[in-house]
């Protein structure tokens, strides 16, 4: 950018400054007619920090511009946002210098002259609230990682002893399979008692199940089991202390509209079942948030729908329409377009959690009745099932925008309705087609 272009540009920000964060030091940098020193280095302590927000008042800084650096960003965000500064996280993609020119004084020199023309564009960032429910469940995700590894340290043990209970029973956490596991760490060798600990919803009979735990109790691997459950047991009590946290943190926050709410209806789904689910009543919780009820979209339910209010918050207008919404997810063909041609068409690799929250809905529906069901098998066949798959994504992604900008509730035409309309305008095409060359679509007698 020669001198001549930047007298030529308007300065839409002239209160900016720019940041180059790094996980010991940061450069921050603001116009020159600012201060003696325009460019200083700064720690990353929260001393240093505050000494940061402090010297950038005293320069009159009202917007401040940074690089999206791994975690090292946020404490920086955090303590200029609690001191009054607009903060601007730009994707770092977006900040490319000169090759040739690079430093941490150039870079925070280009990222504050970029900001002061308006060049850059800000990522979408939560507000804290909705940031701490975010950290929370993102957190109990990270429980529920590790806490599957130990449920395979359990099956393996079980393995080694030839002790078959994955033959049995659908789970082996269950009430039948964590009963018939602690018999077995407590010194229980009888086959016989063991099966007797079944619950009598059980699939398969005493007989069978005494068969299956006939096995070779080696001290070594009645050990190995014995230690993976009780990690199992470690991580269901932090869960459990997890999800009190966040019950606490749904009340902190505030619903997104005013009006009474009618009771929840929730039988819709009171059979689904999840033993991953939250201990609290989530469903009524992000009723109350939200003002509508996402549970009931088909293919979601109430862990799903926390991690995307989580992701995405409650004010769609964030985002100026439902394009926008599903191309920031990553559910959106991207077009790669040269001398007016698509080259190629598909879309970004991105790692939008709440993207990914909508493509697990789609899985869950692809066998069901629901028009979502009926439009994935529709697609399937033309595209095959991985493209039908992000296409069902961005249906329902669509759907949870729409209920969540104008506060409407659910309703599923079903598959019988969608094919019959899928067939109507299907007939319609092709009696357009028919009149366009000349011809005349009768249907065929009976």
């Amino acid at each position: 950018m020669t001198k001549t272009t930047e007298a030529q540009m308007t300065q839409l920000h002239p209160d900016a400054a720019g940041l180059d964060i790094g996980s010991l030091e940061l450069w921050a940098a603001v116009p020159t007619e600012r201060d003696g020193e325009p460019v200083r280095c700064f720690g990353t302590l929260t001393p240093d920090l505050q000494a940061l927000a402090a010297w950038l008042k005293r320069c009159g800084i009202k917007t401040v511009a940074m690089e999206s650096t791994g975690v090292y960003w946020i404490p920086v965000y955090e303590v200029l946002e609690a001191a009054g500064f607009e903060v601007c996280v730009v994707n770092a993609r977006h900040l490319k210098n000169v090759p040739g020119r690079k430093s941490d004084v150039q870079d925070c020199q280009w990222i504050q002259r970029l900001h002061s023309y308006g060049l850059l564009r800000g990522s979408f960032c939560l507000d804290s609230e909705m940031r701490a429910l975010r950290a929370y469940l993102r957190h109990r995700a990270t429980l529920l990682e590790h806490r599957a590894a130990h449920i395979q340290h359990m099956q393996k043990a079980l393995q080694q002893m030839n002790v078959q209970l994955m033959q049995v029973l659908s789970d082996i956490t269950g009430q039948s399979g964590m009963a018939i596991m602690r018999a077995i760490v407590a010194g229980e060798r009888d086959a016989a008692k063991l099966a007797a600990l079944r619950d009598r919803r059980c699939r398969h009979d005493e007989e069978e199940i005494a068969k299956a735990l006939t096995g070779h109790y080696r001290a070594e691997h009645v050990f190995a089991l014995k230690q993976a459950l009780a990690l199992y047991d470690a991580y269901t009590a932090q869960l459990q202390e997890c999800d009190e946290q966040i019950e606490k943190q749904f009340s902190v926050l505030k619903p997104s509209h005013e009006d009474d709410l009618p009771p929840l209806d929730s039988r819709d789904k009171r059979n689904s079942h999840c033993k991953n689910a939250p201990s609290y009543d989530a469903r009524e919780q992000l009723y109350r948030l939200t003002g509508v009820d996402l549970v009931a979209v088909t293919g979601l339910n109430a862990s799903t729908v926390q991690t995307i209010i989580s992701e995405i918050g409650t004010d769609m207008s964030r985002w100026p329409s439902v394009k926008h919404f599903a191309s920031w997810l990553g559910l959106a063909p991207h077009h790669d377009i040269s001398g007016g041609k698509v080259l190629r068409s598909h879309t970004l690799k991105t790692r939008n959690r709440a993207g990914q929250a909508f493509r697990l809905a789609a899985q869950s529906t692809i066998r069901g009745k629901s028009v979502f069901g009926a439009f994935f098998r529709s697609l399937r066949a033309r595209l095959g099932p991985a493209q039908a798959l992000v296409a069902t994504a961005h249906k329902i992604a669509r759907v949870v925008y729409h209920l969540l900008k104008h506060r409407e509730p659910f309703h599923d035409l079903g598959a019988e309705e969608y094919e019959k309309q899928e067939r109507e305008r299907h007939i319609a095409k092709l009696q357009k087609q028919a009149r366009k060359l000349g011809f005349a679509l009768t249907p065929a007698s009976p």
